[in-house]
């Protein structure tokens, strides 16, 4: 399977890769093509001292021609740049393409700590605006929204943890859900991708309890 990260020279695009490769092919994006080589070829070193062996690999390309691969597009983005950067692809995504978003709209105020902007704004869910800049019938998942940055990318630590699933397309989801299970994280499933905002909240919730609390890199999952 071809998993194409956009933004996968950050920190999360790092652990997704990282993690992935092991067993598919994940294509590194950005806008400029040879940042995007020099993070993959930096990853698949990092790969190649851990793991004994790595089925997949790791490469780079613009985001453009990673779109046109992508059996998995994941938007590794902030929330401000939705509309300019899946503007830029939505023609390139193959109507076989499952879109996948663990973006999350927050902001941080001093007086309050970390908000969710569309309880506070009244702007759109990253997930709704995501679909939205793709043609209608595009499959668009929501997940991936309250793993911890710092656990993602040390691919010696075991995550355990929960994962909240979003979607109107079930195909799609069973998909994802048999990704989610390689990160060693366990999918819940809440809905329809109108439901995206349980799931995107719980991000600016655990930050405030992160922050206030001391915790450290905290996760949720749910008991019996």
């Amino acid at each position: 399977m071809k998993i194409g990260i956009i933004g996968g020279t950050g920190g999360m695009g790092e652990g997704f890769a990282l993690r992935w490769c092991t067993n598919h092919e994940i294509i590194i994006g950005s806008r400029d093509k040879a940042k995007a080589q020099e993070a993959a070829e930096r990853y698949h070193g990092i790969a190649k001292e851990v793991y004994k062996k790595i089925k997949g690999n790791i490469t780079g390309e613009d985001n453009s021609t990673l779109a046109k691969n992508s059996d998995i597009l994941l938007l590794s983005i902030p929330y401000e740049t939705i509309n300019d950067t899946c503007s830029k692809i939505a023609d390139d995504v193959r109507e076989s393409c499952i879109v996948v978003s663990p973006i999350v709209p927050m902001t941080r105020v001093p007086e309050k700590g970390w908000i969710y902007l569309p309880f506070e704004n009244g702007t759109k869910t990253a997930a709704e605006l995501v679909a939205a800049n793709f043609r209608p019938g595009t499959k668009v998942v929501s997940a991936f929204h309250t793993i911890s940055e710092v656990k993602l990318r040390d691919i010696k630590y075991d995550i355990d943890g929960d994962t909240y699933v979003c979607s109107n397309d079930l195909d799609s989801v069973k998909i994802i859900n048999q990704l989610i299970y390689e990160l060693s994280l366990r999918p819940i499933y809440l809905g329809q991708l109108s439901l995206t905002y349980q799931a995107e909240v719980m991000t600016p919730m655990i930050l405030n309890a992160a922050r206030r609390n001391r915790l450290k890199q905290p996760g949720l999952k749910l008991t019996n």
